[in-house]
């Protein structure tokens, strides 16, 4: 298997049985993010570097406009998509396996989990996974340690408060808070 088909199965939306080559292919996946992420967050590296870093762990060309500040965490990083002047705080963990799209504009605060992997219910069926993505339209903000759960798409202009925990799509334009989040106000 190689990553092209591996991404596919992934975005296929499918359950993934842990004795699959995909499953498999995962913890390969797993190995090189680990490293990346450990050089990236156990030293000082300049804006540039930590760009280039990132670029190599998500396997794609960023804009110049992308800033992190490590540390960073996720398991995969192959499957993470990235807009133009997108910000990421200190202490985020992407699980991205699902696909984690983030559109223009994207501020997200510290501590922010993404999560694209949920499991079966079934003790029998739970060591699987189902991958499903989450999508950050244009101008959102993310406050600090919230919680983007599986398939959730954040709509454009929208600020979920800090300590939210989104658990279905956030309409644009509005601001959801609480666990789980509740429109509070429109935008």
């Amino acid at each position: 298997m190689d990553l092209e088909e591996y991404l596919n199965i992934l975005n296929s939306g499918e359950y993934i049985k842990s004795d699959s080559e995909a499953y498999r292919f995962m913890h390969e996946v797993s190995q090189e993010a680990i490293k990346i992420t450990s050089e990236l967050n156990n030293s000082y590296h300049s804006p540039q570097e930590i760009h280039n870093l990132f670029s190599k762990l998500t396997g794609k060309s960023l804009d110049e406009s992308f800033c992190l500040f490590p540390p960073f965490h996720t398991d995969c990083g192959k499957n993470i998509t990235i807009g133009k002047n997108v910000f990421i705080n200190s202490g985020c963990c992407f699980q991205d396996q699902g696909g984690i799209t983030i559109c223009d504009n994207v501020l997200i605060g510290h501590n922010v989990v993404l999560a694209t992997i949920n499991h079966d219910l079934n003790p029998d069926r739970r060591s699987g996974m189902y991958p499903s993505p989450i999508r950050i339209e244009k101008n959102v903000w993310i406050g600090s340690n919230s919680t983007i759960l599986p398939g959730v798409v954040i709509g454009k202009n929208a600020v979920v408060a800090a300590g939210t925990v989104v658990t279905k799509n956030v309409p644009e334009n509005t601001v959801v808070g609480g666990v789980p989040a509740k429109i509070i106000k429109h935008i």
